[in-house]
């Protein structure tokens, strides 16, 4: 039997020569600049921004010579997350990170190749590709246009760059042909793998190729017929796309990330001699006149050029010719079926009609090779102007993770996983000027779930971590570090008749009371005496600075004085009260009768006696994880803004004393105790000076009406937080212009934050919208393994049930959790 396979080599039609000078050059003498190019995030782009995007492609594209060929190149792999088991972690972090195991995604990359070809090149149709050629007989390159050539590539890539939404990188050589170690650029496309350790046998046939166990089809977009009578820059995404806002996407974004399969969308532009395209189109419109009489078909095409001619000559495009495919394979024959099917749906929903390749296949994967777009069949491609042809473009990247080692894990709208950092690379970049937050959602929004998942991962990595809070959000997560830890972090403090909230600011647990501490100390007391009436006078803050030194003095020496605040009023009744009249201090200069009749009732016999006498020995200022229940005196006129003020202190003195250290304080509803007067100034200097300290504040609220009505609010913590965090605001859409003009949200912001929540995913996901110094803002999903669930809820029977497993086995949270979590997966299978 005679075997008809014809079988070659792969050098033998390779068509590409060498790389030299960042140039590849073809065995036809064609070279091509190669870029990697970074794009904006998916949903991050208004329609305003699409356009500019365009405008800049097209302007670009104007300054290349005739005869070049734009062949930008977008990779869509699919991949599955990867965990590092070697790498230590929590339990809770352990969970999250195997919850995520081998979940797919979609990686995208994103390759522009601009060639400089030839005129008969250009013409050249499927049957003279390298493919079938015998032999290819080099050319000799052209020195004048070679250096021609390379200014306009320079040009090029700076007006793409310079847009501000694009960002090119010149590929290197070991990048497009690889090294021992890394597959090259042009090696992964001929096995349509990333990880090929070596190359497989390549199958060319008119409707499929087959790579090694491969099997790819291709659906293009060559033909007028199949394309819509109009394009555009971008389109509405129906599915985040509300009443009052709109989310866009490019006009090709169908055919990008939206495709859900290994593929490769490769979109052509070829810039001939537009004034040679038009003189032959002039030609051809004549002829068809002059058969008109003959064909309807004629007399219409001819009517079709001549409103292409008037466009052309009217408004000054560029006549060039361009062409669309989607290169798409999978190793399953079934599953070759459904993306055939899914492929067309897509181009469907983009106007178009899909049209699946059988004849010109293997001319196609041939001519999509790096550096070789002069292979292109120009039967494949159609004329049309820049502006149409840059429209198929797909201008969108999937969200990138964050480089920084610092940061919280959170996932894309999609599900993938990622990394991002709030803290210290936006810093560095000047994106934001402080690290402080101001964080909004209604109830149910997911708001203390979101801010249990952050604080939770930023004590992981360090952080000092101070958190005032109303309604117990915190305290599944706080007796799990406090069980962790044996004790030695994870503090929580609440309020009760029977043991209420108590503090002792002349505890230092090494007895080093430095300046910081001292001023501390003075600021609290003066603030509890002065809290209603006038700001203190000079005289009056150097007798009480010199009232603490003495006290301070006194219980160094001896030992065996237990600090506390009644001791300081006992010294300042008894010593210090003859060290005034020794020194003829007059009462106008200091009131020491008004003093200790202001601050009577915290010492001892007083009503609020237990709030500064606390005897037990924590010193919060090493205590990474401080959680203050405030929930229970929230509305006491007195106790709540002392102790607020109080918790505000220990934070301060964390701020100044623990040097290099990062450290944030959580306000919750609390904040409202702040909103007075004499607290004013205080949230003014706190929120001003922490940045200095490599500090952040967080403030938590959901009642709209409160922030929208307080100056206090909107002076000193809207308009010092950098970092602007909303939820889920269904629930005030009647009253979200209000919110959006208070927070500075523009148009392309409020649509992010309207469409929060609209996919409605199942599981434990709620979206939140992260806008970082109003130049960047997305929106991102928490999402969380059924531990991180059970740690975080505030769901009354959910708690309870973790807290009463939690009593059945000795008190072990951490084993309860995992317990509960067990059945609860095994329950959804």
């Amino acid at each position: 039997m005679k075997n008809t396979r014809r079988v070659t080599t792969l050098e033998s039609k390779f068509p590409l020569m060498a790389v030299e000078d960042g140039y590849i050059i073809s065995k036809d003498a064609d070279l091509t600049a190669t870029f990697r190019v970074d794009l904006p995030e998916i949903y991050t782009i208004t329609a305003a921004e699409y356009e500019i995007i365009h405008a800049a492609w097209v302007k670009a594209i104007n300054v290349l010579p005739d005869y070049s060929v734009i062949h930008k190149q977008d990779w869509y792999l699919e991949q599955k997350y990867k965990v590092d088991f070697e790498k230590e972690m929590t339990s809770l972090e352990r969970s999250s990170e195997l919850f995520f195991n081998e979940r797919p995604f979609i990686h995208h990359e994103c390759y522009l190749y601009v060639t400089k070809t030839t005129k008969q090149r250009s013409r050249m149709q499927s049957n003279f590709s390298t493919l079938c050629r015998g032999n290819i007989i080099p050319k000799e390159v052209n020195k004048e246009s070679f250096i021609q050539f390379r200014e306009c590539v320079e040009q090029f890539q700076k007006i793409l760059n310079d847009s501000g939404f694009i960002r090119l990188e010149r590929l290197t050589e070991e990048e497009l042909i690889g090294t021992g170690q890394v597959v090259g650029l042009i090696e992964k496309y001929l096995s349509l793998s990333s990880k090929a350790a070596w190359l497989e046998d390549i199958e060319l046939c008119a409707d499929h190729v087959r790579v090694g166990d491969k099997t790819a089809c291709l659906f293009t977009l060559s033909n007028l017929d199949d394309l819509p009578s109009h394009v555009s820059t971008d389109i509405a995404d129906r599915k985040y796309t509300t009443d009052q806002s709109s989310c866009s996407l490019s006009f090709g974004a169908n055919l990008g990330l939206l495709l859900g399969c290994n593929h490769i969308y490769n979109q052509y532009i070829f810039v001939d001699s537009s004034a040679e395209i038009l003189r032959n189109l002039e030609k051809s419109a004549r002829t068809m006149l002059s058969l008109s009489r003959y064909s309807r078909e004629n007399q219409i095409n001819c009517e079709w050029i001549d409103l292409y001619l008037n466009e052309a000559h009217s408004k000054g495009f560029t006549a060039i010719r361009s062409s669309a495919n989607v290169l798409a394979w999978t190793e399953s024959d079934i599953k070759l079926k459904r993306i055939k099917n899914e492929i067309g749906s897509q181009i469907t929903a983009m106007g178009c009609k899909p049209r699946h390749n059988t004849i010109d296949v293997a001319t196609l994967f041939w001519a999509g090779i790096p550096g070789n777009s002069g292979d292109f069949p120009a039967e494949e491609s159609f004329y049309t102007f820049m502006e149409q042809a840059v429209c198929l473009f797909s201008n969108e990247t999937s969200y990138n993770s964050s480089l920084s080692p610092f940061g919280i894990k959170m996932c894309d709208r999609d599900g993938s996983p990622l990394h991002i950092d709030l803290w210290d690379s936006p810093m560095k970049r000047g994106i934001i000027s402080n690290r402080n937050m101001f964080v909004v959602g209604g109830s149910g929004s997911g708001k203390s779930f979101f801010m249990n998942h952050l604080v939770r991962q930023y004590w992981e990595q360090g952080v000092h971590i101070v958190l005032v809070d109303v309604g117990n959000s915190y305290k599944g997560l706080c007796d799990l570090i406090n069980q962790k830890t044996e004790g030695r972090d994870g503090i929580y403090y609440t309020y009760s008749d029977e043991a209420p909230i108590a503090f002792n600011p002349f505890y230092v647990e090494d007895r080093m009371f430095d300046i910081e501490k001292k001023e501390s100390i003075k600021a609290l007391i003066m603030t509890l005496w002065k809290k209603d009436s006038e700001p203190a006078t000079r005289s009056e803050e150097v007798v009480l600075s010199n009232a603490i030194s003495e006290y301070i003095n006194k219980i160094k020496k001896d030992e065996t004085l237990l600090p506390s605040f009644n001791g300081f009023y006992e010294f300042v009744n008894t010593d210090y009260k003859a060290v005034l009249a020794r020194k003829n201090i007059r009462e106008k200069d200091f009131d020491i009768f008004n003093f200790l009749n202001v601050l009577e009732p915290y010492y001892k016999g007083g009503n609020f006696d237990f709030l500064l006498n606390s005897t037990e020995k924590i010193d919060l200022l090493h205590k990474r994880f401080v959680v203050f229940e405030v929930d229970s005196i929230k509305d006491h006129p007195i106790l709540f803004p002392v102790v607020t003020l109080i918790i505000m202190e220990t934070f301060i003195n964390k701020m100044r004393r623990l040097q290099g250290v990062k450290k944030m304080i959580v306000i919750e509803e609390a904040w409202k105790a702040l909103m007075n007067r004499g607290m004013e100034e205080y949230i003014k200097y706190l929120y001003k000076t922490v940045r200095k300290f490599y500090g952040a504040v967080a403030t938590v609220t959901q009642e709209i009406d409160d922030i929208i009505s307080s100056p206090i609010v909107k002076e000193s913590i809207i308009n010092n937080s950098d970092c602007k965090i909303l939820l889920d605001q269904k629930k005030y859409l009647n009253k979200f212009y209000s919110i959006q003009k208070l927070l500075g949200l523009s148009e392309k912001e409020k649509a992010q934050v309207l469409s929060v929540n609209m996919a409605k995913r199942p599981g434990q996901y709620k979206e939140v919208f992260i806008d970082l110094g109003g130049t960047r803002s997305a929106v991102y999903a928490t999402e969380v393994s059924d531990e991180e669930y059970l740690c975080y809820t505030t769901e009354e029977t959910e708690k309870m049930q973790v807290h009463r497993l939690a009593q059945q086995l000795g008190g072990n949270i951490e084993l309860a959790i995992k317990q509960l979590a067990r059945e609860r997966r095994e329950a959804a299978k």
